[in-house]
């Protein structure tokens, strides 16, 4: 449960709208659900000011489907990151409103639209074009939590001036995620 849910939950019972027999209800599970497979955090959007985030590599389709139904019943918001295709393939057809984003290999599912609450805009980097899944990862869960994300992709330090050349949006971030995996320098250059 988000805090904008809460207030709105609260307003009701203090309006008449909503007995205090359903507030209980709908808060019962807080701080958190066991369902067995998985605790699964609720509080977290009040705690943190953004939802559990599920990892989907290692769980199965099942476990994931299984939190994702509990998530959606509190209205929060779900990503599920490092999830492949054909996991996809198979949840989508469960939550219609979900987004996978190939590249990234992320799925959103969003309840309530996504309110800008980042301190100014996250910048992601690449070296090159192997890291864009890595980073497209990066990029979309930032978006998902509620930052102004752009993305600079395939300016490695073998070819400095493209790094140069993208100076200003550098300077004007004021976070920046650079990926790089195989040799690494251009988190350093990009310093």
């Amino acid at each position: 449960m988000n805090e904008d849910n809460l207030r709105k939950l609260l307003a009701g019972l203090g309006r008449g709208e909503v007995s205090a027999d359903e507030v209980l209800e709908r808060l019962k599970d807080l701080p958190y659900e066991d369902i067995g497979s998985a605790c699964i955090d609720h509080h977290r959007s009040l705690r943190r000011g953004f939802p559990e985030v599920i990892f989907g590599e290692d769980k199965k389709v099942a476990d994931i489907v299984d939190i994702m139904e509990k998530m959606t019943e509190k209205d929060e918001d779900i990503i599920v990151t490092r999830l492949s295709a054909e996991k996809a393939d198979e949840i989508q057809p469960k939550f219609k409103d979900g987004v996978y984003h190939e590249r990234a290999r992320v799925l959103t599912l969003t309840k309530q639209p996504i309110k800008i609450k980042g301190r100014g805009p996250i910048l992601v980097v690449s070296a090159g074009t192997s890291d864009i899944p890595v980073a497209e990862e990066a990029a979309v869960t930032a978006r998902f939590l509620g930052n102004e994300v752009e993305t600079i992709y395939d300016v490695g330090v073998a070819g400095i001036h493209r790094v140069l050349s993208r100076r200003e949006k550098l300077t004007n971030a004021s976070v920046i995620i650079v990926v790089a995996g195989m040799e690494g320098a251009l988190p350093s250059v990009v310093g």
